[in-house]
């Protein structure tokens, strides 16, 4: 249609005329930008000079010209397919293997992907082939050019390629065996660090080590899997819930970077043997304070470690942004109101548990009460409690621990979780001394909280005159906003999301898609869902020594709980979340009795 464009690089008057004439900006404000840029030139690639006026997009009202939006219209225009680059998902050891770092920056270009077929290269400028040219000779398959965020391939150039470099040096450090042939030479170069003598020779397990911690920040991740194999070692991300894996290391180079974690969390690096628990503070790339737990697993092929990421800033959230509905909110609120007495939050390991507590203690933590927690371990260190760890080689446990707080005048105590009759006991005695007790238990839902402290030997009438309410609670994914679908509701999932409740479908559900933004998962955070149960009157008479589960869900349910699924069902019709991922999170209603009266949702 057209004839040819001649090779050059992209000039910003040339994409300014362009998006004129797409009707994407007007001219007048191209002026101003050039103005501005005259004074002030950008050394950036056009494109982000463009972004970086924030022009509003006609085509998509309430939105601004981003630099993405900026990289999809060059690449429609030009004709190359867009690519947004997703570090998780490149095999880093692969593609940088297919061209040298310095072809590559002259170029500007970034290979993300190598197959049998073909080698798949993101450019940022499309008018350029001669780099081809040049580089197809040296390749068995096929070159195949993709356009991708200008910003984005100058980056990932310098960090995949340092990162691989780093990997290699390890590698070859390990096997000549000089700094780094050891797990005690590495210690000493720590040493050595410490007293201003160290070496360069140990700084490649350093970049590897500070490349997975920033892509886990920048990924949302709660967890950092770090798990060693026979000949490689496996990292993955736990984001949303879900596990991905995100690299691998040779096992010399693995046990390395385990050392070298294990050293910054203040672990024996010596002993391999037995579990150690130990901690890391250090900040995210945009400056945020961030901890992280780190565990230590001895397994078959070295040892194990997860690194737990807690985000202080999780705790500013008020109780409606971790999902508490309306009422939920309200019901919560009155409990941590009360004077004293206990409240249990209960769920599975990774339900949200600790966020909902330490947010609640820290809204409860002003400077006229004494706020005390015993916990196994600390998750995260809060300045404004008074914080102690359960220590069992010294006898200091739950139960002694809660003993000692008494004795520190305090006003609210959180106790870590409540394992056995001791623990309890003592919580309870706190309660009935005038103390606001929260605590943690491992149930499926929240009657069966009462059913563990009867199992446990707390006796019923103990249970009555001290419980506030229960808590059960799920964290579901969200549907990611960006590529989220309407579709016709299934009949049977809904059926067996609702129950035997009289709740109808809404018009449309969403459907998880996929897309980059989300990591072609279709879902992008996660959200609460809680089944509270408030104390009443007649919830207190069916709590009895020879209490029936069944009895206590149902005497439950008609003093206005709501089951967990259908707490979730309210997230299905507000779109926040699908079917699927509701029925997945949580477990199906128990058995009920015939003369229950079904529940009506709303």
């Amino acid at each position: 249609m057209n004839k040819p464009i001649p090779e050059h690089r992209l000039e910003l008057p040339e994409l300014l005329e362009a998006l004129v004439a797409d009707g994407l900006v007007k001219r007048e404000a191209t002026r101003e930008l050039n103005i501005r840029l005259a004074n002030n030139p950008d050394p950036r690639h056009p494109l982000a000079a463009i972004a970086s006026a924030e022009w509003d997009n006609p085509q998509a009202p309430g939105r601004k010209l981003t630099l993405e939006v900026l990289t999809q219209w060059l690449a429609k225009r030009s004709g190359l397919p867009y690519l947004r680059i997703d570090p998780l998902s490149i095999d880093v050891g692969k593609v940088t293997s297919v061209v040298s770092y310095a072809f590559a920056t002259r170029a500007r270009i970034l290979p993300v992907k190598v197959t049998a077929d073909e080698v798949v290269l993101a450019t940022c400028e499309p008018y350029l082939r001669e780099w081809e040219r040049d580089l197809q000779p040296h390749l068995k398959q096929q070159i195949r050019r993709v356009l991708a965020n200008p910003l984005d391939v100058e980056r990932y150039l310098v960090e995949f390629y340092a990162l691989a470099r780093s990997v290699k040096a390890s590698q070859k450090e390990k096997a000549s065996g000089p700094a780094l042939g050891s797990v005690q030479n590495l210690e000493q170069l720590t040493q050595l660090g410490r007293s201003g003598k160290l070496t360069a020779d140990d700084h490649h397990v350093v970049a590897i080590v500070d490349w997975l911690l920033q892509y886990a920040f920048e990924q949302r991740a709660s967890d950092i899997h770090i798990e060693p194999r026979r000949d490689a070692t496996n990292v993955r991300f736990r984001i949303d819930g879900v596990l991905h894996d995100v690299y691998q290391v040779p096992a010399a180079v693995g046990t390395a970077v385990t050392s070298r974690l294990k050293i910054l969390a203040r672990m024996d690096v010596a002993e391999k043997r037995k579990p150690q628990d130990g901690r890391i503070k250090t900040r995210s790339p945009d400056g945020k304070e961030i901890e992280l737990r780190v565990s230590s697993l001895p397994t078959a092929f070295g040892e194990k470690l997860v690194l737990r990421i807690f985000d202080p800033e999780v705790l500013v959230k008020d109780f409606a942004e971790l999902g508490f509905s309306g009422n939920d909110g309200a019901r919560w609120q009155e409990m941590i109101d009360q004077p004293h007495g206990i409240i249990l939050v209960t769920g599975p390991t990774g339900s949200g548990k600790t966020t909902t507590l330490y947010s609640t203690l820290r809204h409860l933590a002003t400077p006229e009460v004494n706020v005390c927690t015993i916990e196994d371990p600390i998750e995260l260190v809060e300045p404004r409690f008074n914080q102690m760890q359960v220590q069992p080689g010294i006898d200091l446990t739950f139960a002694s621990g809660v003993r000692a707080l008494m004795r520190q005048d305090p006003d609210i105590i959180m106790v870590g979780e409540i394992r056995d009759l001791e623990t309890a006991e003592v919580a309870i005695q706190a309660a009935l001394t005038g103390h606001l007790v929260l605590s943690t238990l491992h149930t499926n839902d929240a009657p069966s909280a009462v059913t563990r402290l009867l199992d446990l030997g707390v006796p019923a009438y103990l249970i009555r005159s001290t419980l506030l309410g229960v808590v059960a609670q799920r964290l579901l994914r969200k549907l990611c906003k960006h590529c989220k679908k309407p579709v016709e509701p299934d009949p049977g999932a809904w059926q067996e999301l609702v129950g035997g409740t009289h709740i109808e479908p809404p018009k449309h559900v969403h459907h998880a898609v996929g897309c980059l933004e989300c990591r072609e998962t279709g879902y992008l955070g996660r959200t609460g869902i809680y089944e509270m149960l408030s104390m009443t009157p007649a919830l207190k008479e069916a709590i009895r020594d020879d209490a029936d589960p069944v009895h206590l869900r149902d005497a439950a349910l008609r003093s206005g709980m709501m089951p967990l699924r259908i707490a979730g069902s309210q997230k299905v019709w507000t779109g926040l979340t699908t079917v699927e991922e509701v029925i997945r999170t949580t477990p199906p209603a128990p058995p009920r009795h015939p003369e229950q009266a079904v529940p009506r949702g709303s």
